[in-house]
Formats: C-alpha cells, structure tokens, sequence
C-alpha cells in the first residue's frame, strides 16, 4: 500500500492564528521584580516572551533568545543569567506552568548564588509584560492524506506551520504537535509521528521547518513502500 495515498481516518484540518498584543501594565525594573511578576502574570504571557521572537523573525536560525534572556543580558549586563536563561531548552517542557517554574528557578538560583546589589534598568528600559491574544482561524485547506498533506505544506503560510508545530504542544499543552498527533493516530504511522516529534522545532527557521518536515514525510514514505 502506498503510504501517500492511504486515507485517514480523519481529514486534516490546517488552521492559523493571529496575535493581538495587549499591555498588561506590569514592569520589572531589576531581577527580584521580575521574577515576582513572572510568578503573577498568566501563561499566555509566558508563551509570548518566550515565543515572539521566534514568530516575528521567522527566517533567523538558530533559536533567538527569549525576551528574559535579552532583558537580563542587554539592559542589565547580568550576563551569565542571560546565558542561563537562553540555553533553556523549551523542547523538554510539555507545559507553560513547567517552563514558568524552570525560568523562575534560574532567576532566583542566580539572585541567591551572587549576592550582589540589585542592578536597575535605566528609565524607559523596564521590563514590559505583553499578553498575546491568539484569534484561531481556518485556513480552508484539509489534506485526506500523506500527498494531499505535503502538497499543502508546500504552499500553507509559516504563521500555520507554526501554530500547529509550537503552538499546539505547549501553548495548548497538548504535549505533541498536531502534525504527529494526526499521522499517529488518523493515518496508523506511529514510527512516522514519533520521528516528526522528536525533531527539535526550535533548531529551524518557519521555512527551513517546512522543508524539513516535507523531507521526513518523503524519505519514510519511499522507504516502506
């Protein structure tokens, strides 16, 4: 049987989203502020610091820091916590209240181990908290399998990419992304869904993720047929 022609069980349907900023009216103005509003403020602000960079400059690879890591390394000069904060590997968190706890730990272990005065950000360079509104749209494409799915991987926009590859498994605390989730269990390819989980979504740019996953899709299919 030919891997890209067999029907799912369930046709795909691709969505987007679109983001609408909204100030939240907190600010941090040195590293102890910062981390008591990271305690405070909602998950989706989490995802937003965390994810926007990525979003907005699609075509930068590898992964850009997250806005923590930016703040702490550019306003205030704490660079080692900036490259702390930077190296932390969004892929092993499954959740929002998992990846807040591991960013508040890296900050208050730094807090604890240095012991020095507090460094203030100057006037205007306060740390802003941003919560992001994510409005989910259809795109009006649905692939019913393997070819009709790459052939709408091809010409889909990033913004879908990435919401169903980033936004899905963590945003959503689905804990997989929807692309390995439908393979998996409306197509019957677990090995084929595992290798697409399993990638690190964070290495590529939007485009370069396109392809890969385009590439993954083909070299599997080719080699079980």
């Amino acid at each position: 049987m030919n891997k890209l022609t067999q029907k799912a069980k369930h046709p795909f349907q691709f969505y987007t989203s679109v983001k609408l900023r909204e100030l939240t009216g907190k600010k941090a103005r040195n590293l102890r502020e910062l981390v008591e509003r990271i305690k405070d403020v909602s998950g989706s602000v989490i995802y937003y610091h965390t994810h926007v960079f990525l979003q907005r400059h699609h075509y930068i690879s590898p992964e850009p820091p997250n806005d923590f890591a930016y703040w702490a390394s550019n306003i205030l000069g704490e660079y080692k916590l900036g490259e702390e904060l930077a190296s932390i590997d969004i892929c092993e968190f499954s959740t929002i209240r998992e990846l807040r706890e591991k960013i508040i730990s890296t900050i208050e272990n730094h807090l604890f181990e240095t012991k020095a005065p507090l460094r203030y950000a100057p006037d205007q360079k306060e740390f802003e908290f941003i919560k992001a509104h994510s409005f989910v749209m259809p795109t009006g494409f649905t692939a019913h399998n393997l070819k009709e799915f790459i052939m709408i991987l091809e010409k889909i926009t990033v913004h879908a990419i990435y919401f169903h590859i980033f936004e899905a498994r963590l945003r959503l605390e689905r804990g997989i992304n929807d692309f390995s989730f439908w393979i998996d269990t409306s197509l019957g390819f677990p090995e084929l869904g595992k290798v697409i989980a399993s990638m690190d979504p964070y290495t590529f740019t939007l485009e370069g993720l396109r392809r890969k996953l385009i590439s993954i899709i083909q070299k599997r299919c080719a080699k079980t047929d």
